[in-house]
This record gives structure tokens, sequence and C-alpha cells, in this order.
């Protein structure tokens, strides 16, 4: 017989046998409860993958602006040149064919900013805006255009509608690009500058903040 207040060898092995088998059960419970599931996994890398897709977009939509804003500026620099926004007479006058180019810049313009790829919503303002943008600037061509064939007393209206589209225009693109610069940002290639220059004074120009860089305007 045992003695009172000690355990028998048998009761030691229940004991110890429990204790092993309840620490088996520990385990693989502990691990269980800390690693994530399948569904959290799945949704993880989704984030990931839509965090690449939207940096690659950033990207691309970063170079196609900048190959706009190049023949954009052209365009824009001898529009302003013959439309003046105060409404004054224009400095130059124009060829037909010089017309039929701006057209022709623009026409490939609106074809290059129609592709609409699904990106974050951040991305896809931007895109919405360069788009919005280029077909303002159509319309200012084109009603400039109509407008030259006319009388030159029934000119006023299609002349002041292009001036119009036109300031609408750039202020649609300094939009979009001010977002682009943000998303450039907070995708970590820093601030990059997309901004029409060839209307001074018409919509928002770039901060002062040099190319690539991560500070603060």
């Amino acid at each position: 017989m045992s003695q009172p207040g000690t355990r028998s060898s048998s009761s030691w092995a229940r004991y110890l046998v429990t204790a092993l088998v309840a620490a088996a059960i520990a385990g693989p419970v502990g691990y269980l409860v800390g690693r994530p599931d399948a569904s959290q996994v799945a949704i993880a890398d989704m984030r990931e993958a839509e965090v690449k897709r939207d940096v690659q977009q950033i990207g691309e939509l970063t170079s196609t602006a900048r190959v706009t804003a190049g023949e954009l500026n052209g365009v824009l620099s001898r529009l302003v040149e013959v439309l003046p926004k105060d409404g004054s007479p224009g400095a130059r006058s124009v060829e037909a064919a010089e017309v039929e180019g701006w057209q022709r810049v623009l026409r490939q313009a609106v074809d290059r900013h129609a592709e609409t790829p699904s990106g974050t919503t951040a991305t896809n303002v931007a895109r919405a805006g360069f788009r919005s943008a280029v077909d303002s600037m159509a319309i200012a061509v084109d009603a400039y255009a109509a407008g030259r064939k006319l009388p030159e007393d029934q000119q006023k209206t299609f002349l002041d509608l292009a001036v119009r589209q036109r300031s609408a225009a750039v202020t649609a693109w300094s939009v979009a690009a001010t977002q682009l610069d943000q998303i450039n940002v907070d995708a970590g290639n820093g601030h990059q500058h997309v901004y029409l220059t060839g209307a001074p004074g018409e919509g928002m120009s770039a901060d002062s903040v040099p190319e690539g860089s991560h500070g603060h305007g």
C-alpha cells in the first residue's frame, strides 16, 4: 500500500501519459491557431499581385503621358499664339496644313489614351483625367479648324469655343498630372512631373520638388 500523500507508480504513469498527450495536442493546435488559413493566404496573394500590377500600370501611364505631353505642348504653344485666351487677335496666322497636323496629333493622342485597363481607383482616376484632357483638346482643335473655314464675321462662336475647350483640356490634364505625381510617390517612384507647359498660366503647374524625390512640395 502506498503511503498517504504519495502517488503509486501506476498513478505517476497515468499522469505522465496524460501530460504527454496534452502537450502533443496543444502543439499542433497552437501552430494551427497562429497560422493563416487558406482564404487569408489567398487574400494576401491577391493584394500582393494587385500592388505589383498597379506599380506596373503607373509606370506605363507615366511613360504614355510624357509622350503625349511632348506632342501637345507643341500644338498648345501654337494654338495660344493664334488664339490668345484674352480674345485679342492672334500674333500670327497658320496654314491649313499645320492645322491638319494638329488634328492628326490629337487623333493619335486620343487613340493612345483610349485604353482603359482595370487598376486601383487612384490610378484609374489619373488615367481617366488624361483621357478627358486629350478628348477636350481634340475638340478645341476641331472647333478652331471648323471656325477658320467660315466667313470672318461668323468665326467668333467657334473660335471662342476652341479657347474654352483648350482651357478645359489644360485644366483636366493638370489635375490628372497632379494625381499621377501622387500615385508615383505612393508607389515608391518619387515625384514625376508630367504637366503641360505650352499654355502658361492655364491649369496647375508642377511643384518645386525635384523629379524622383520623395520629399514634399
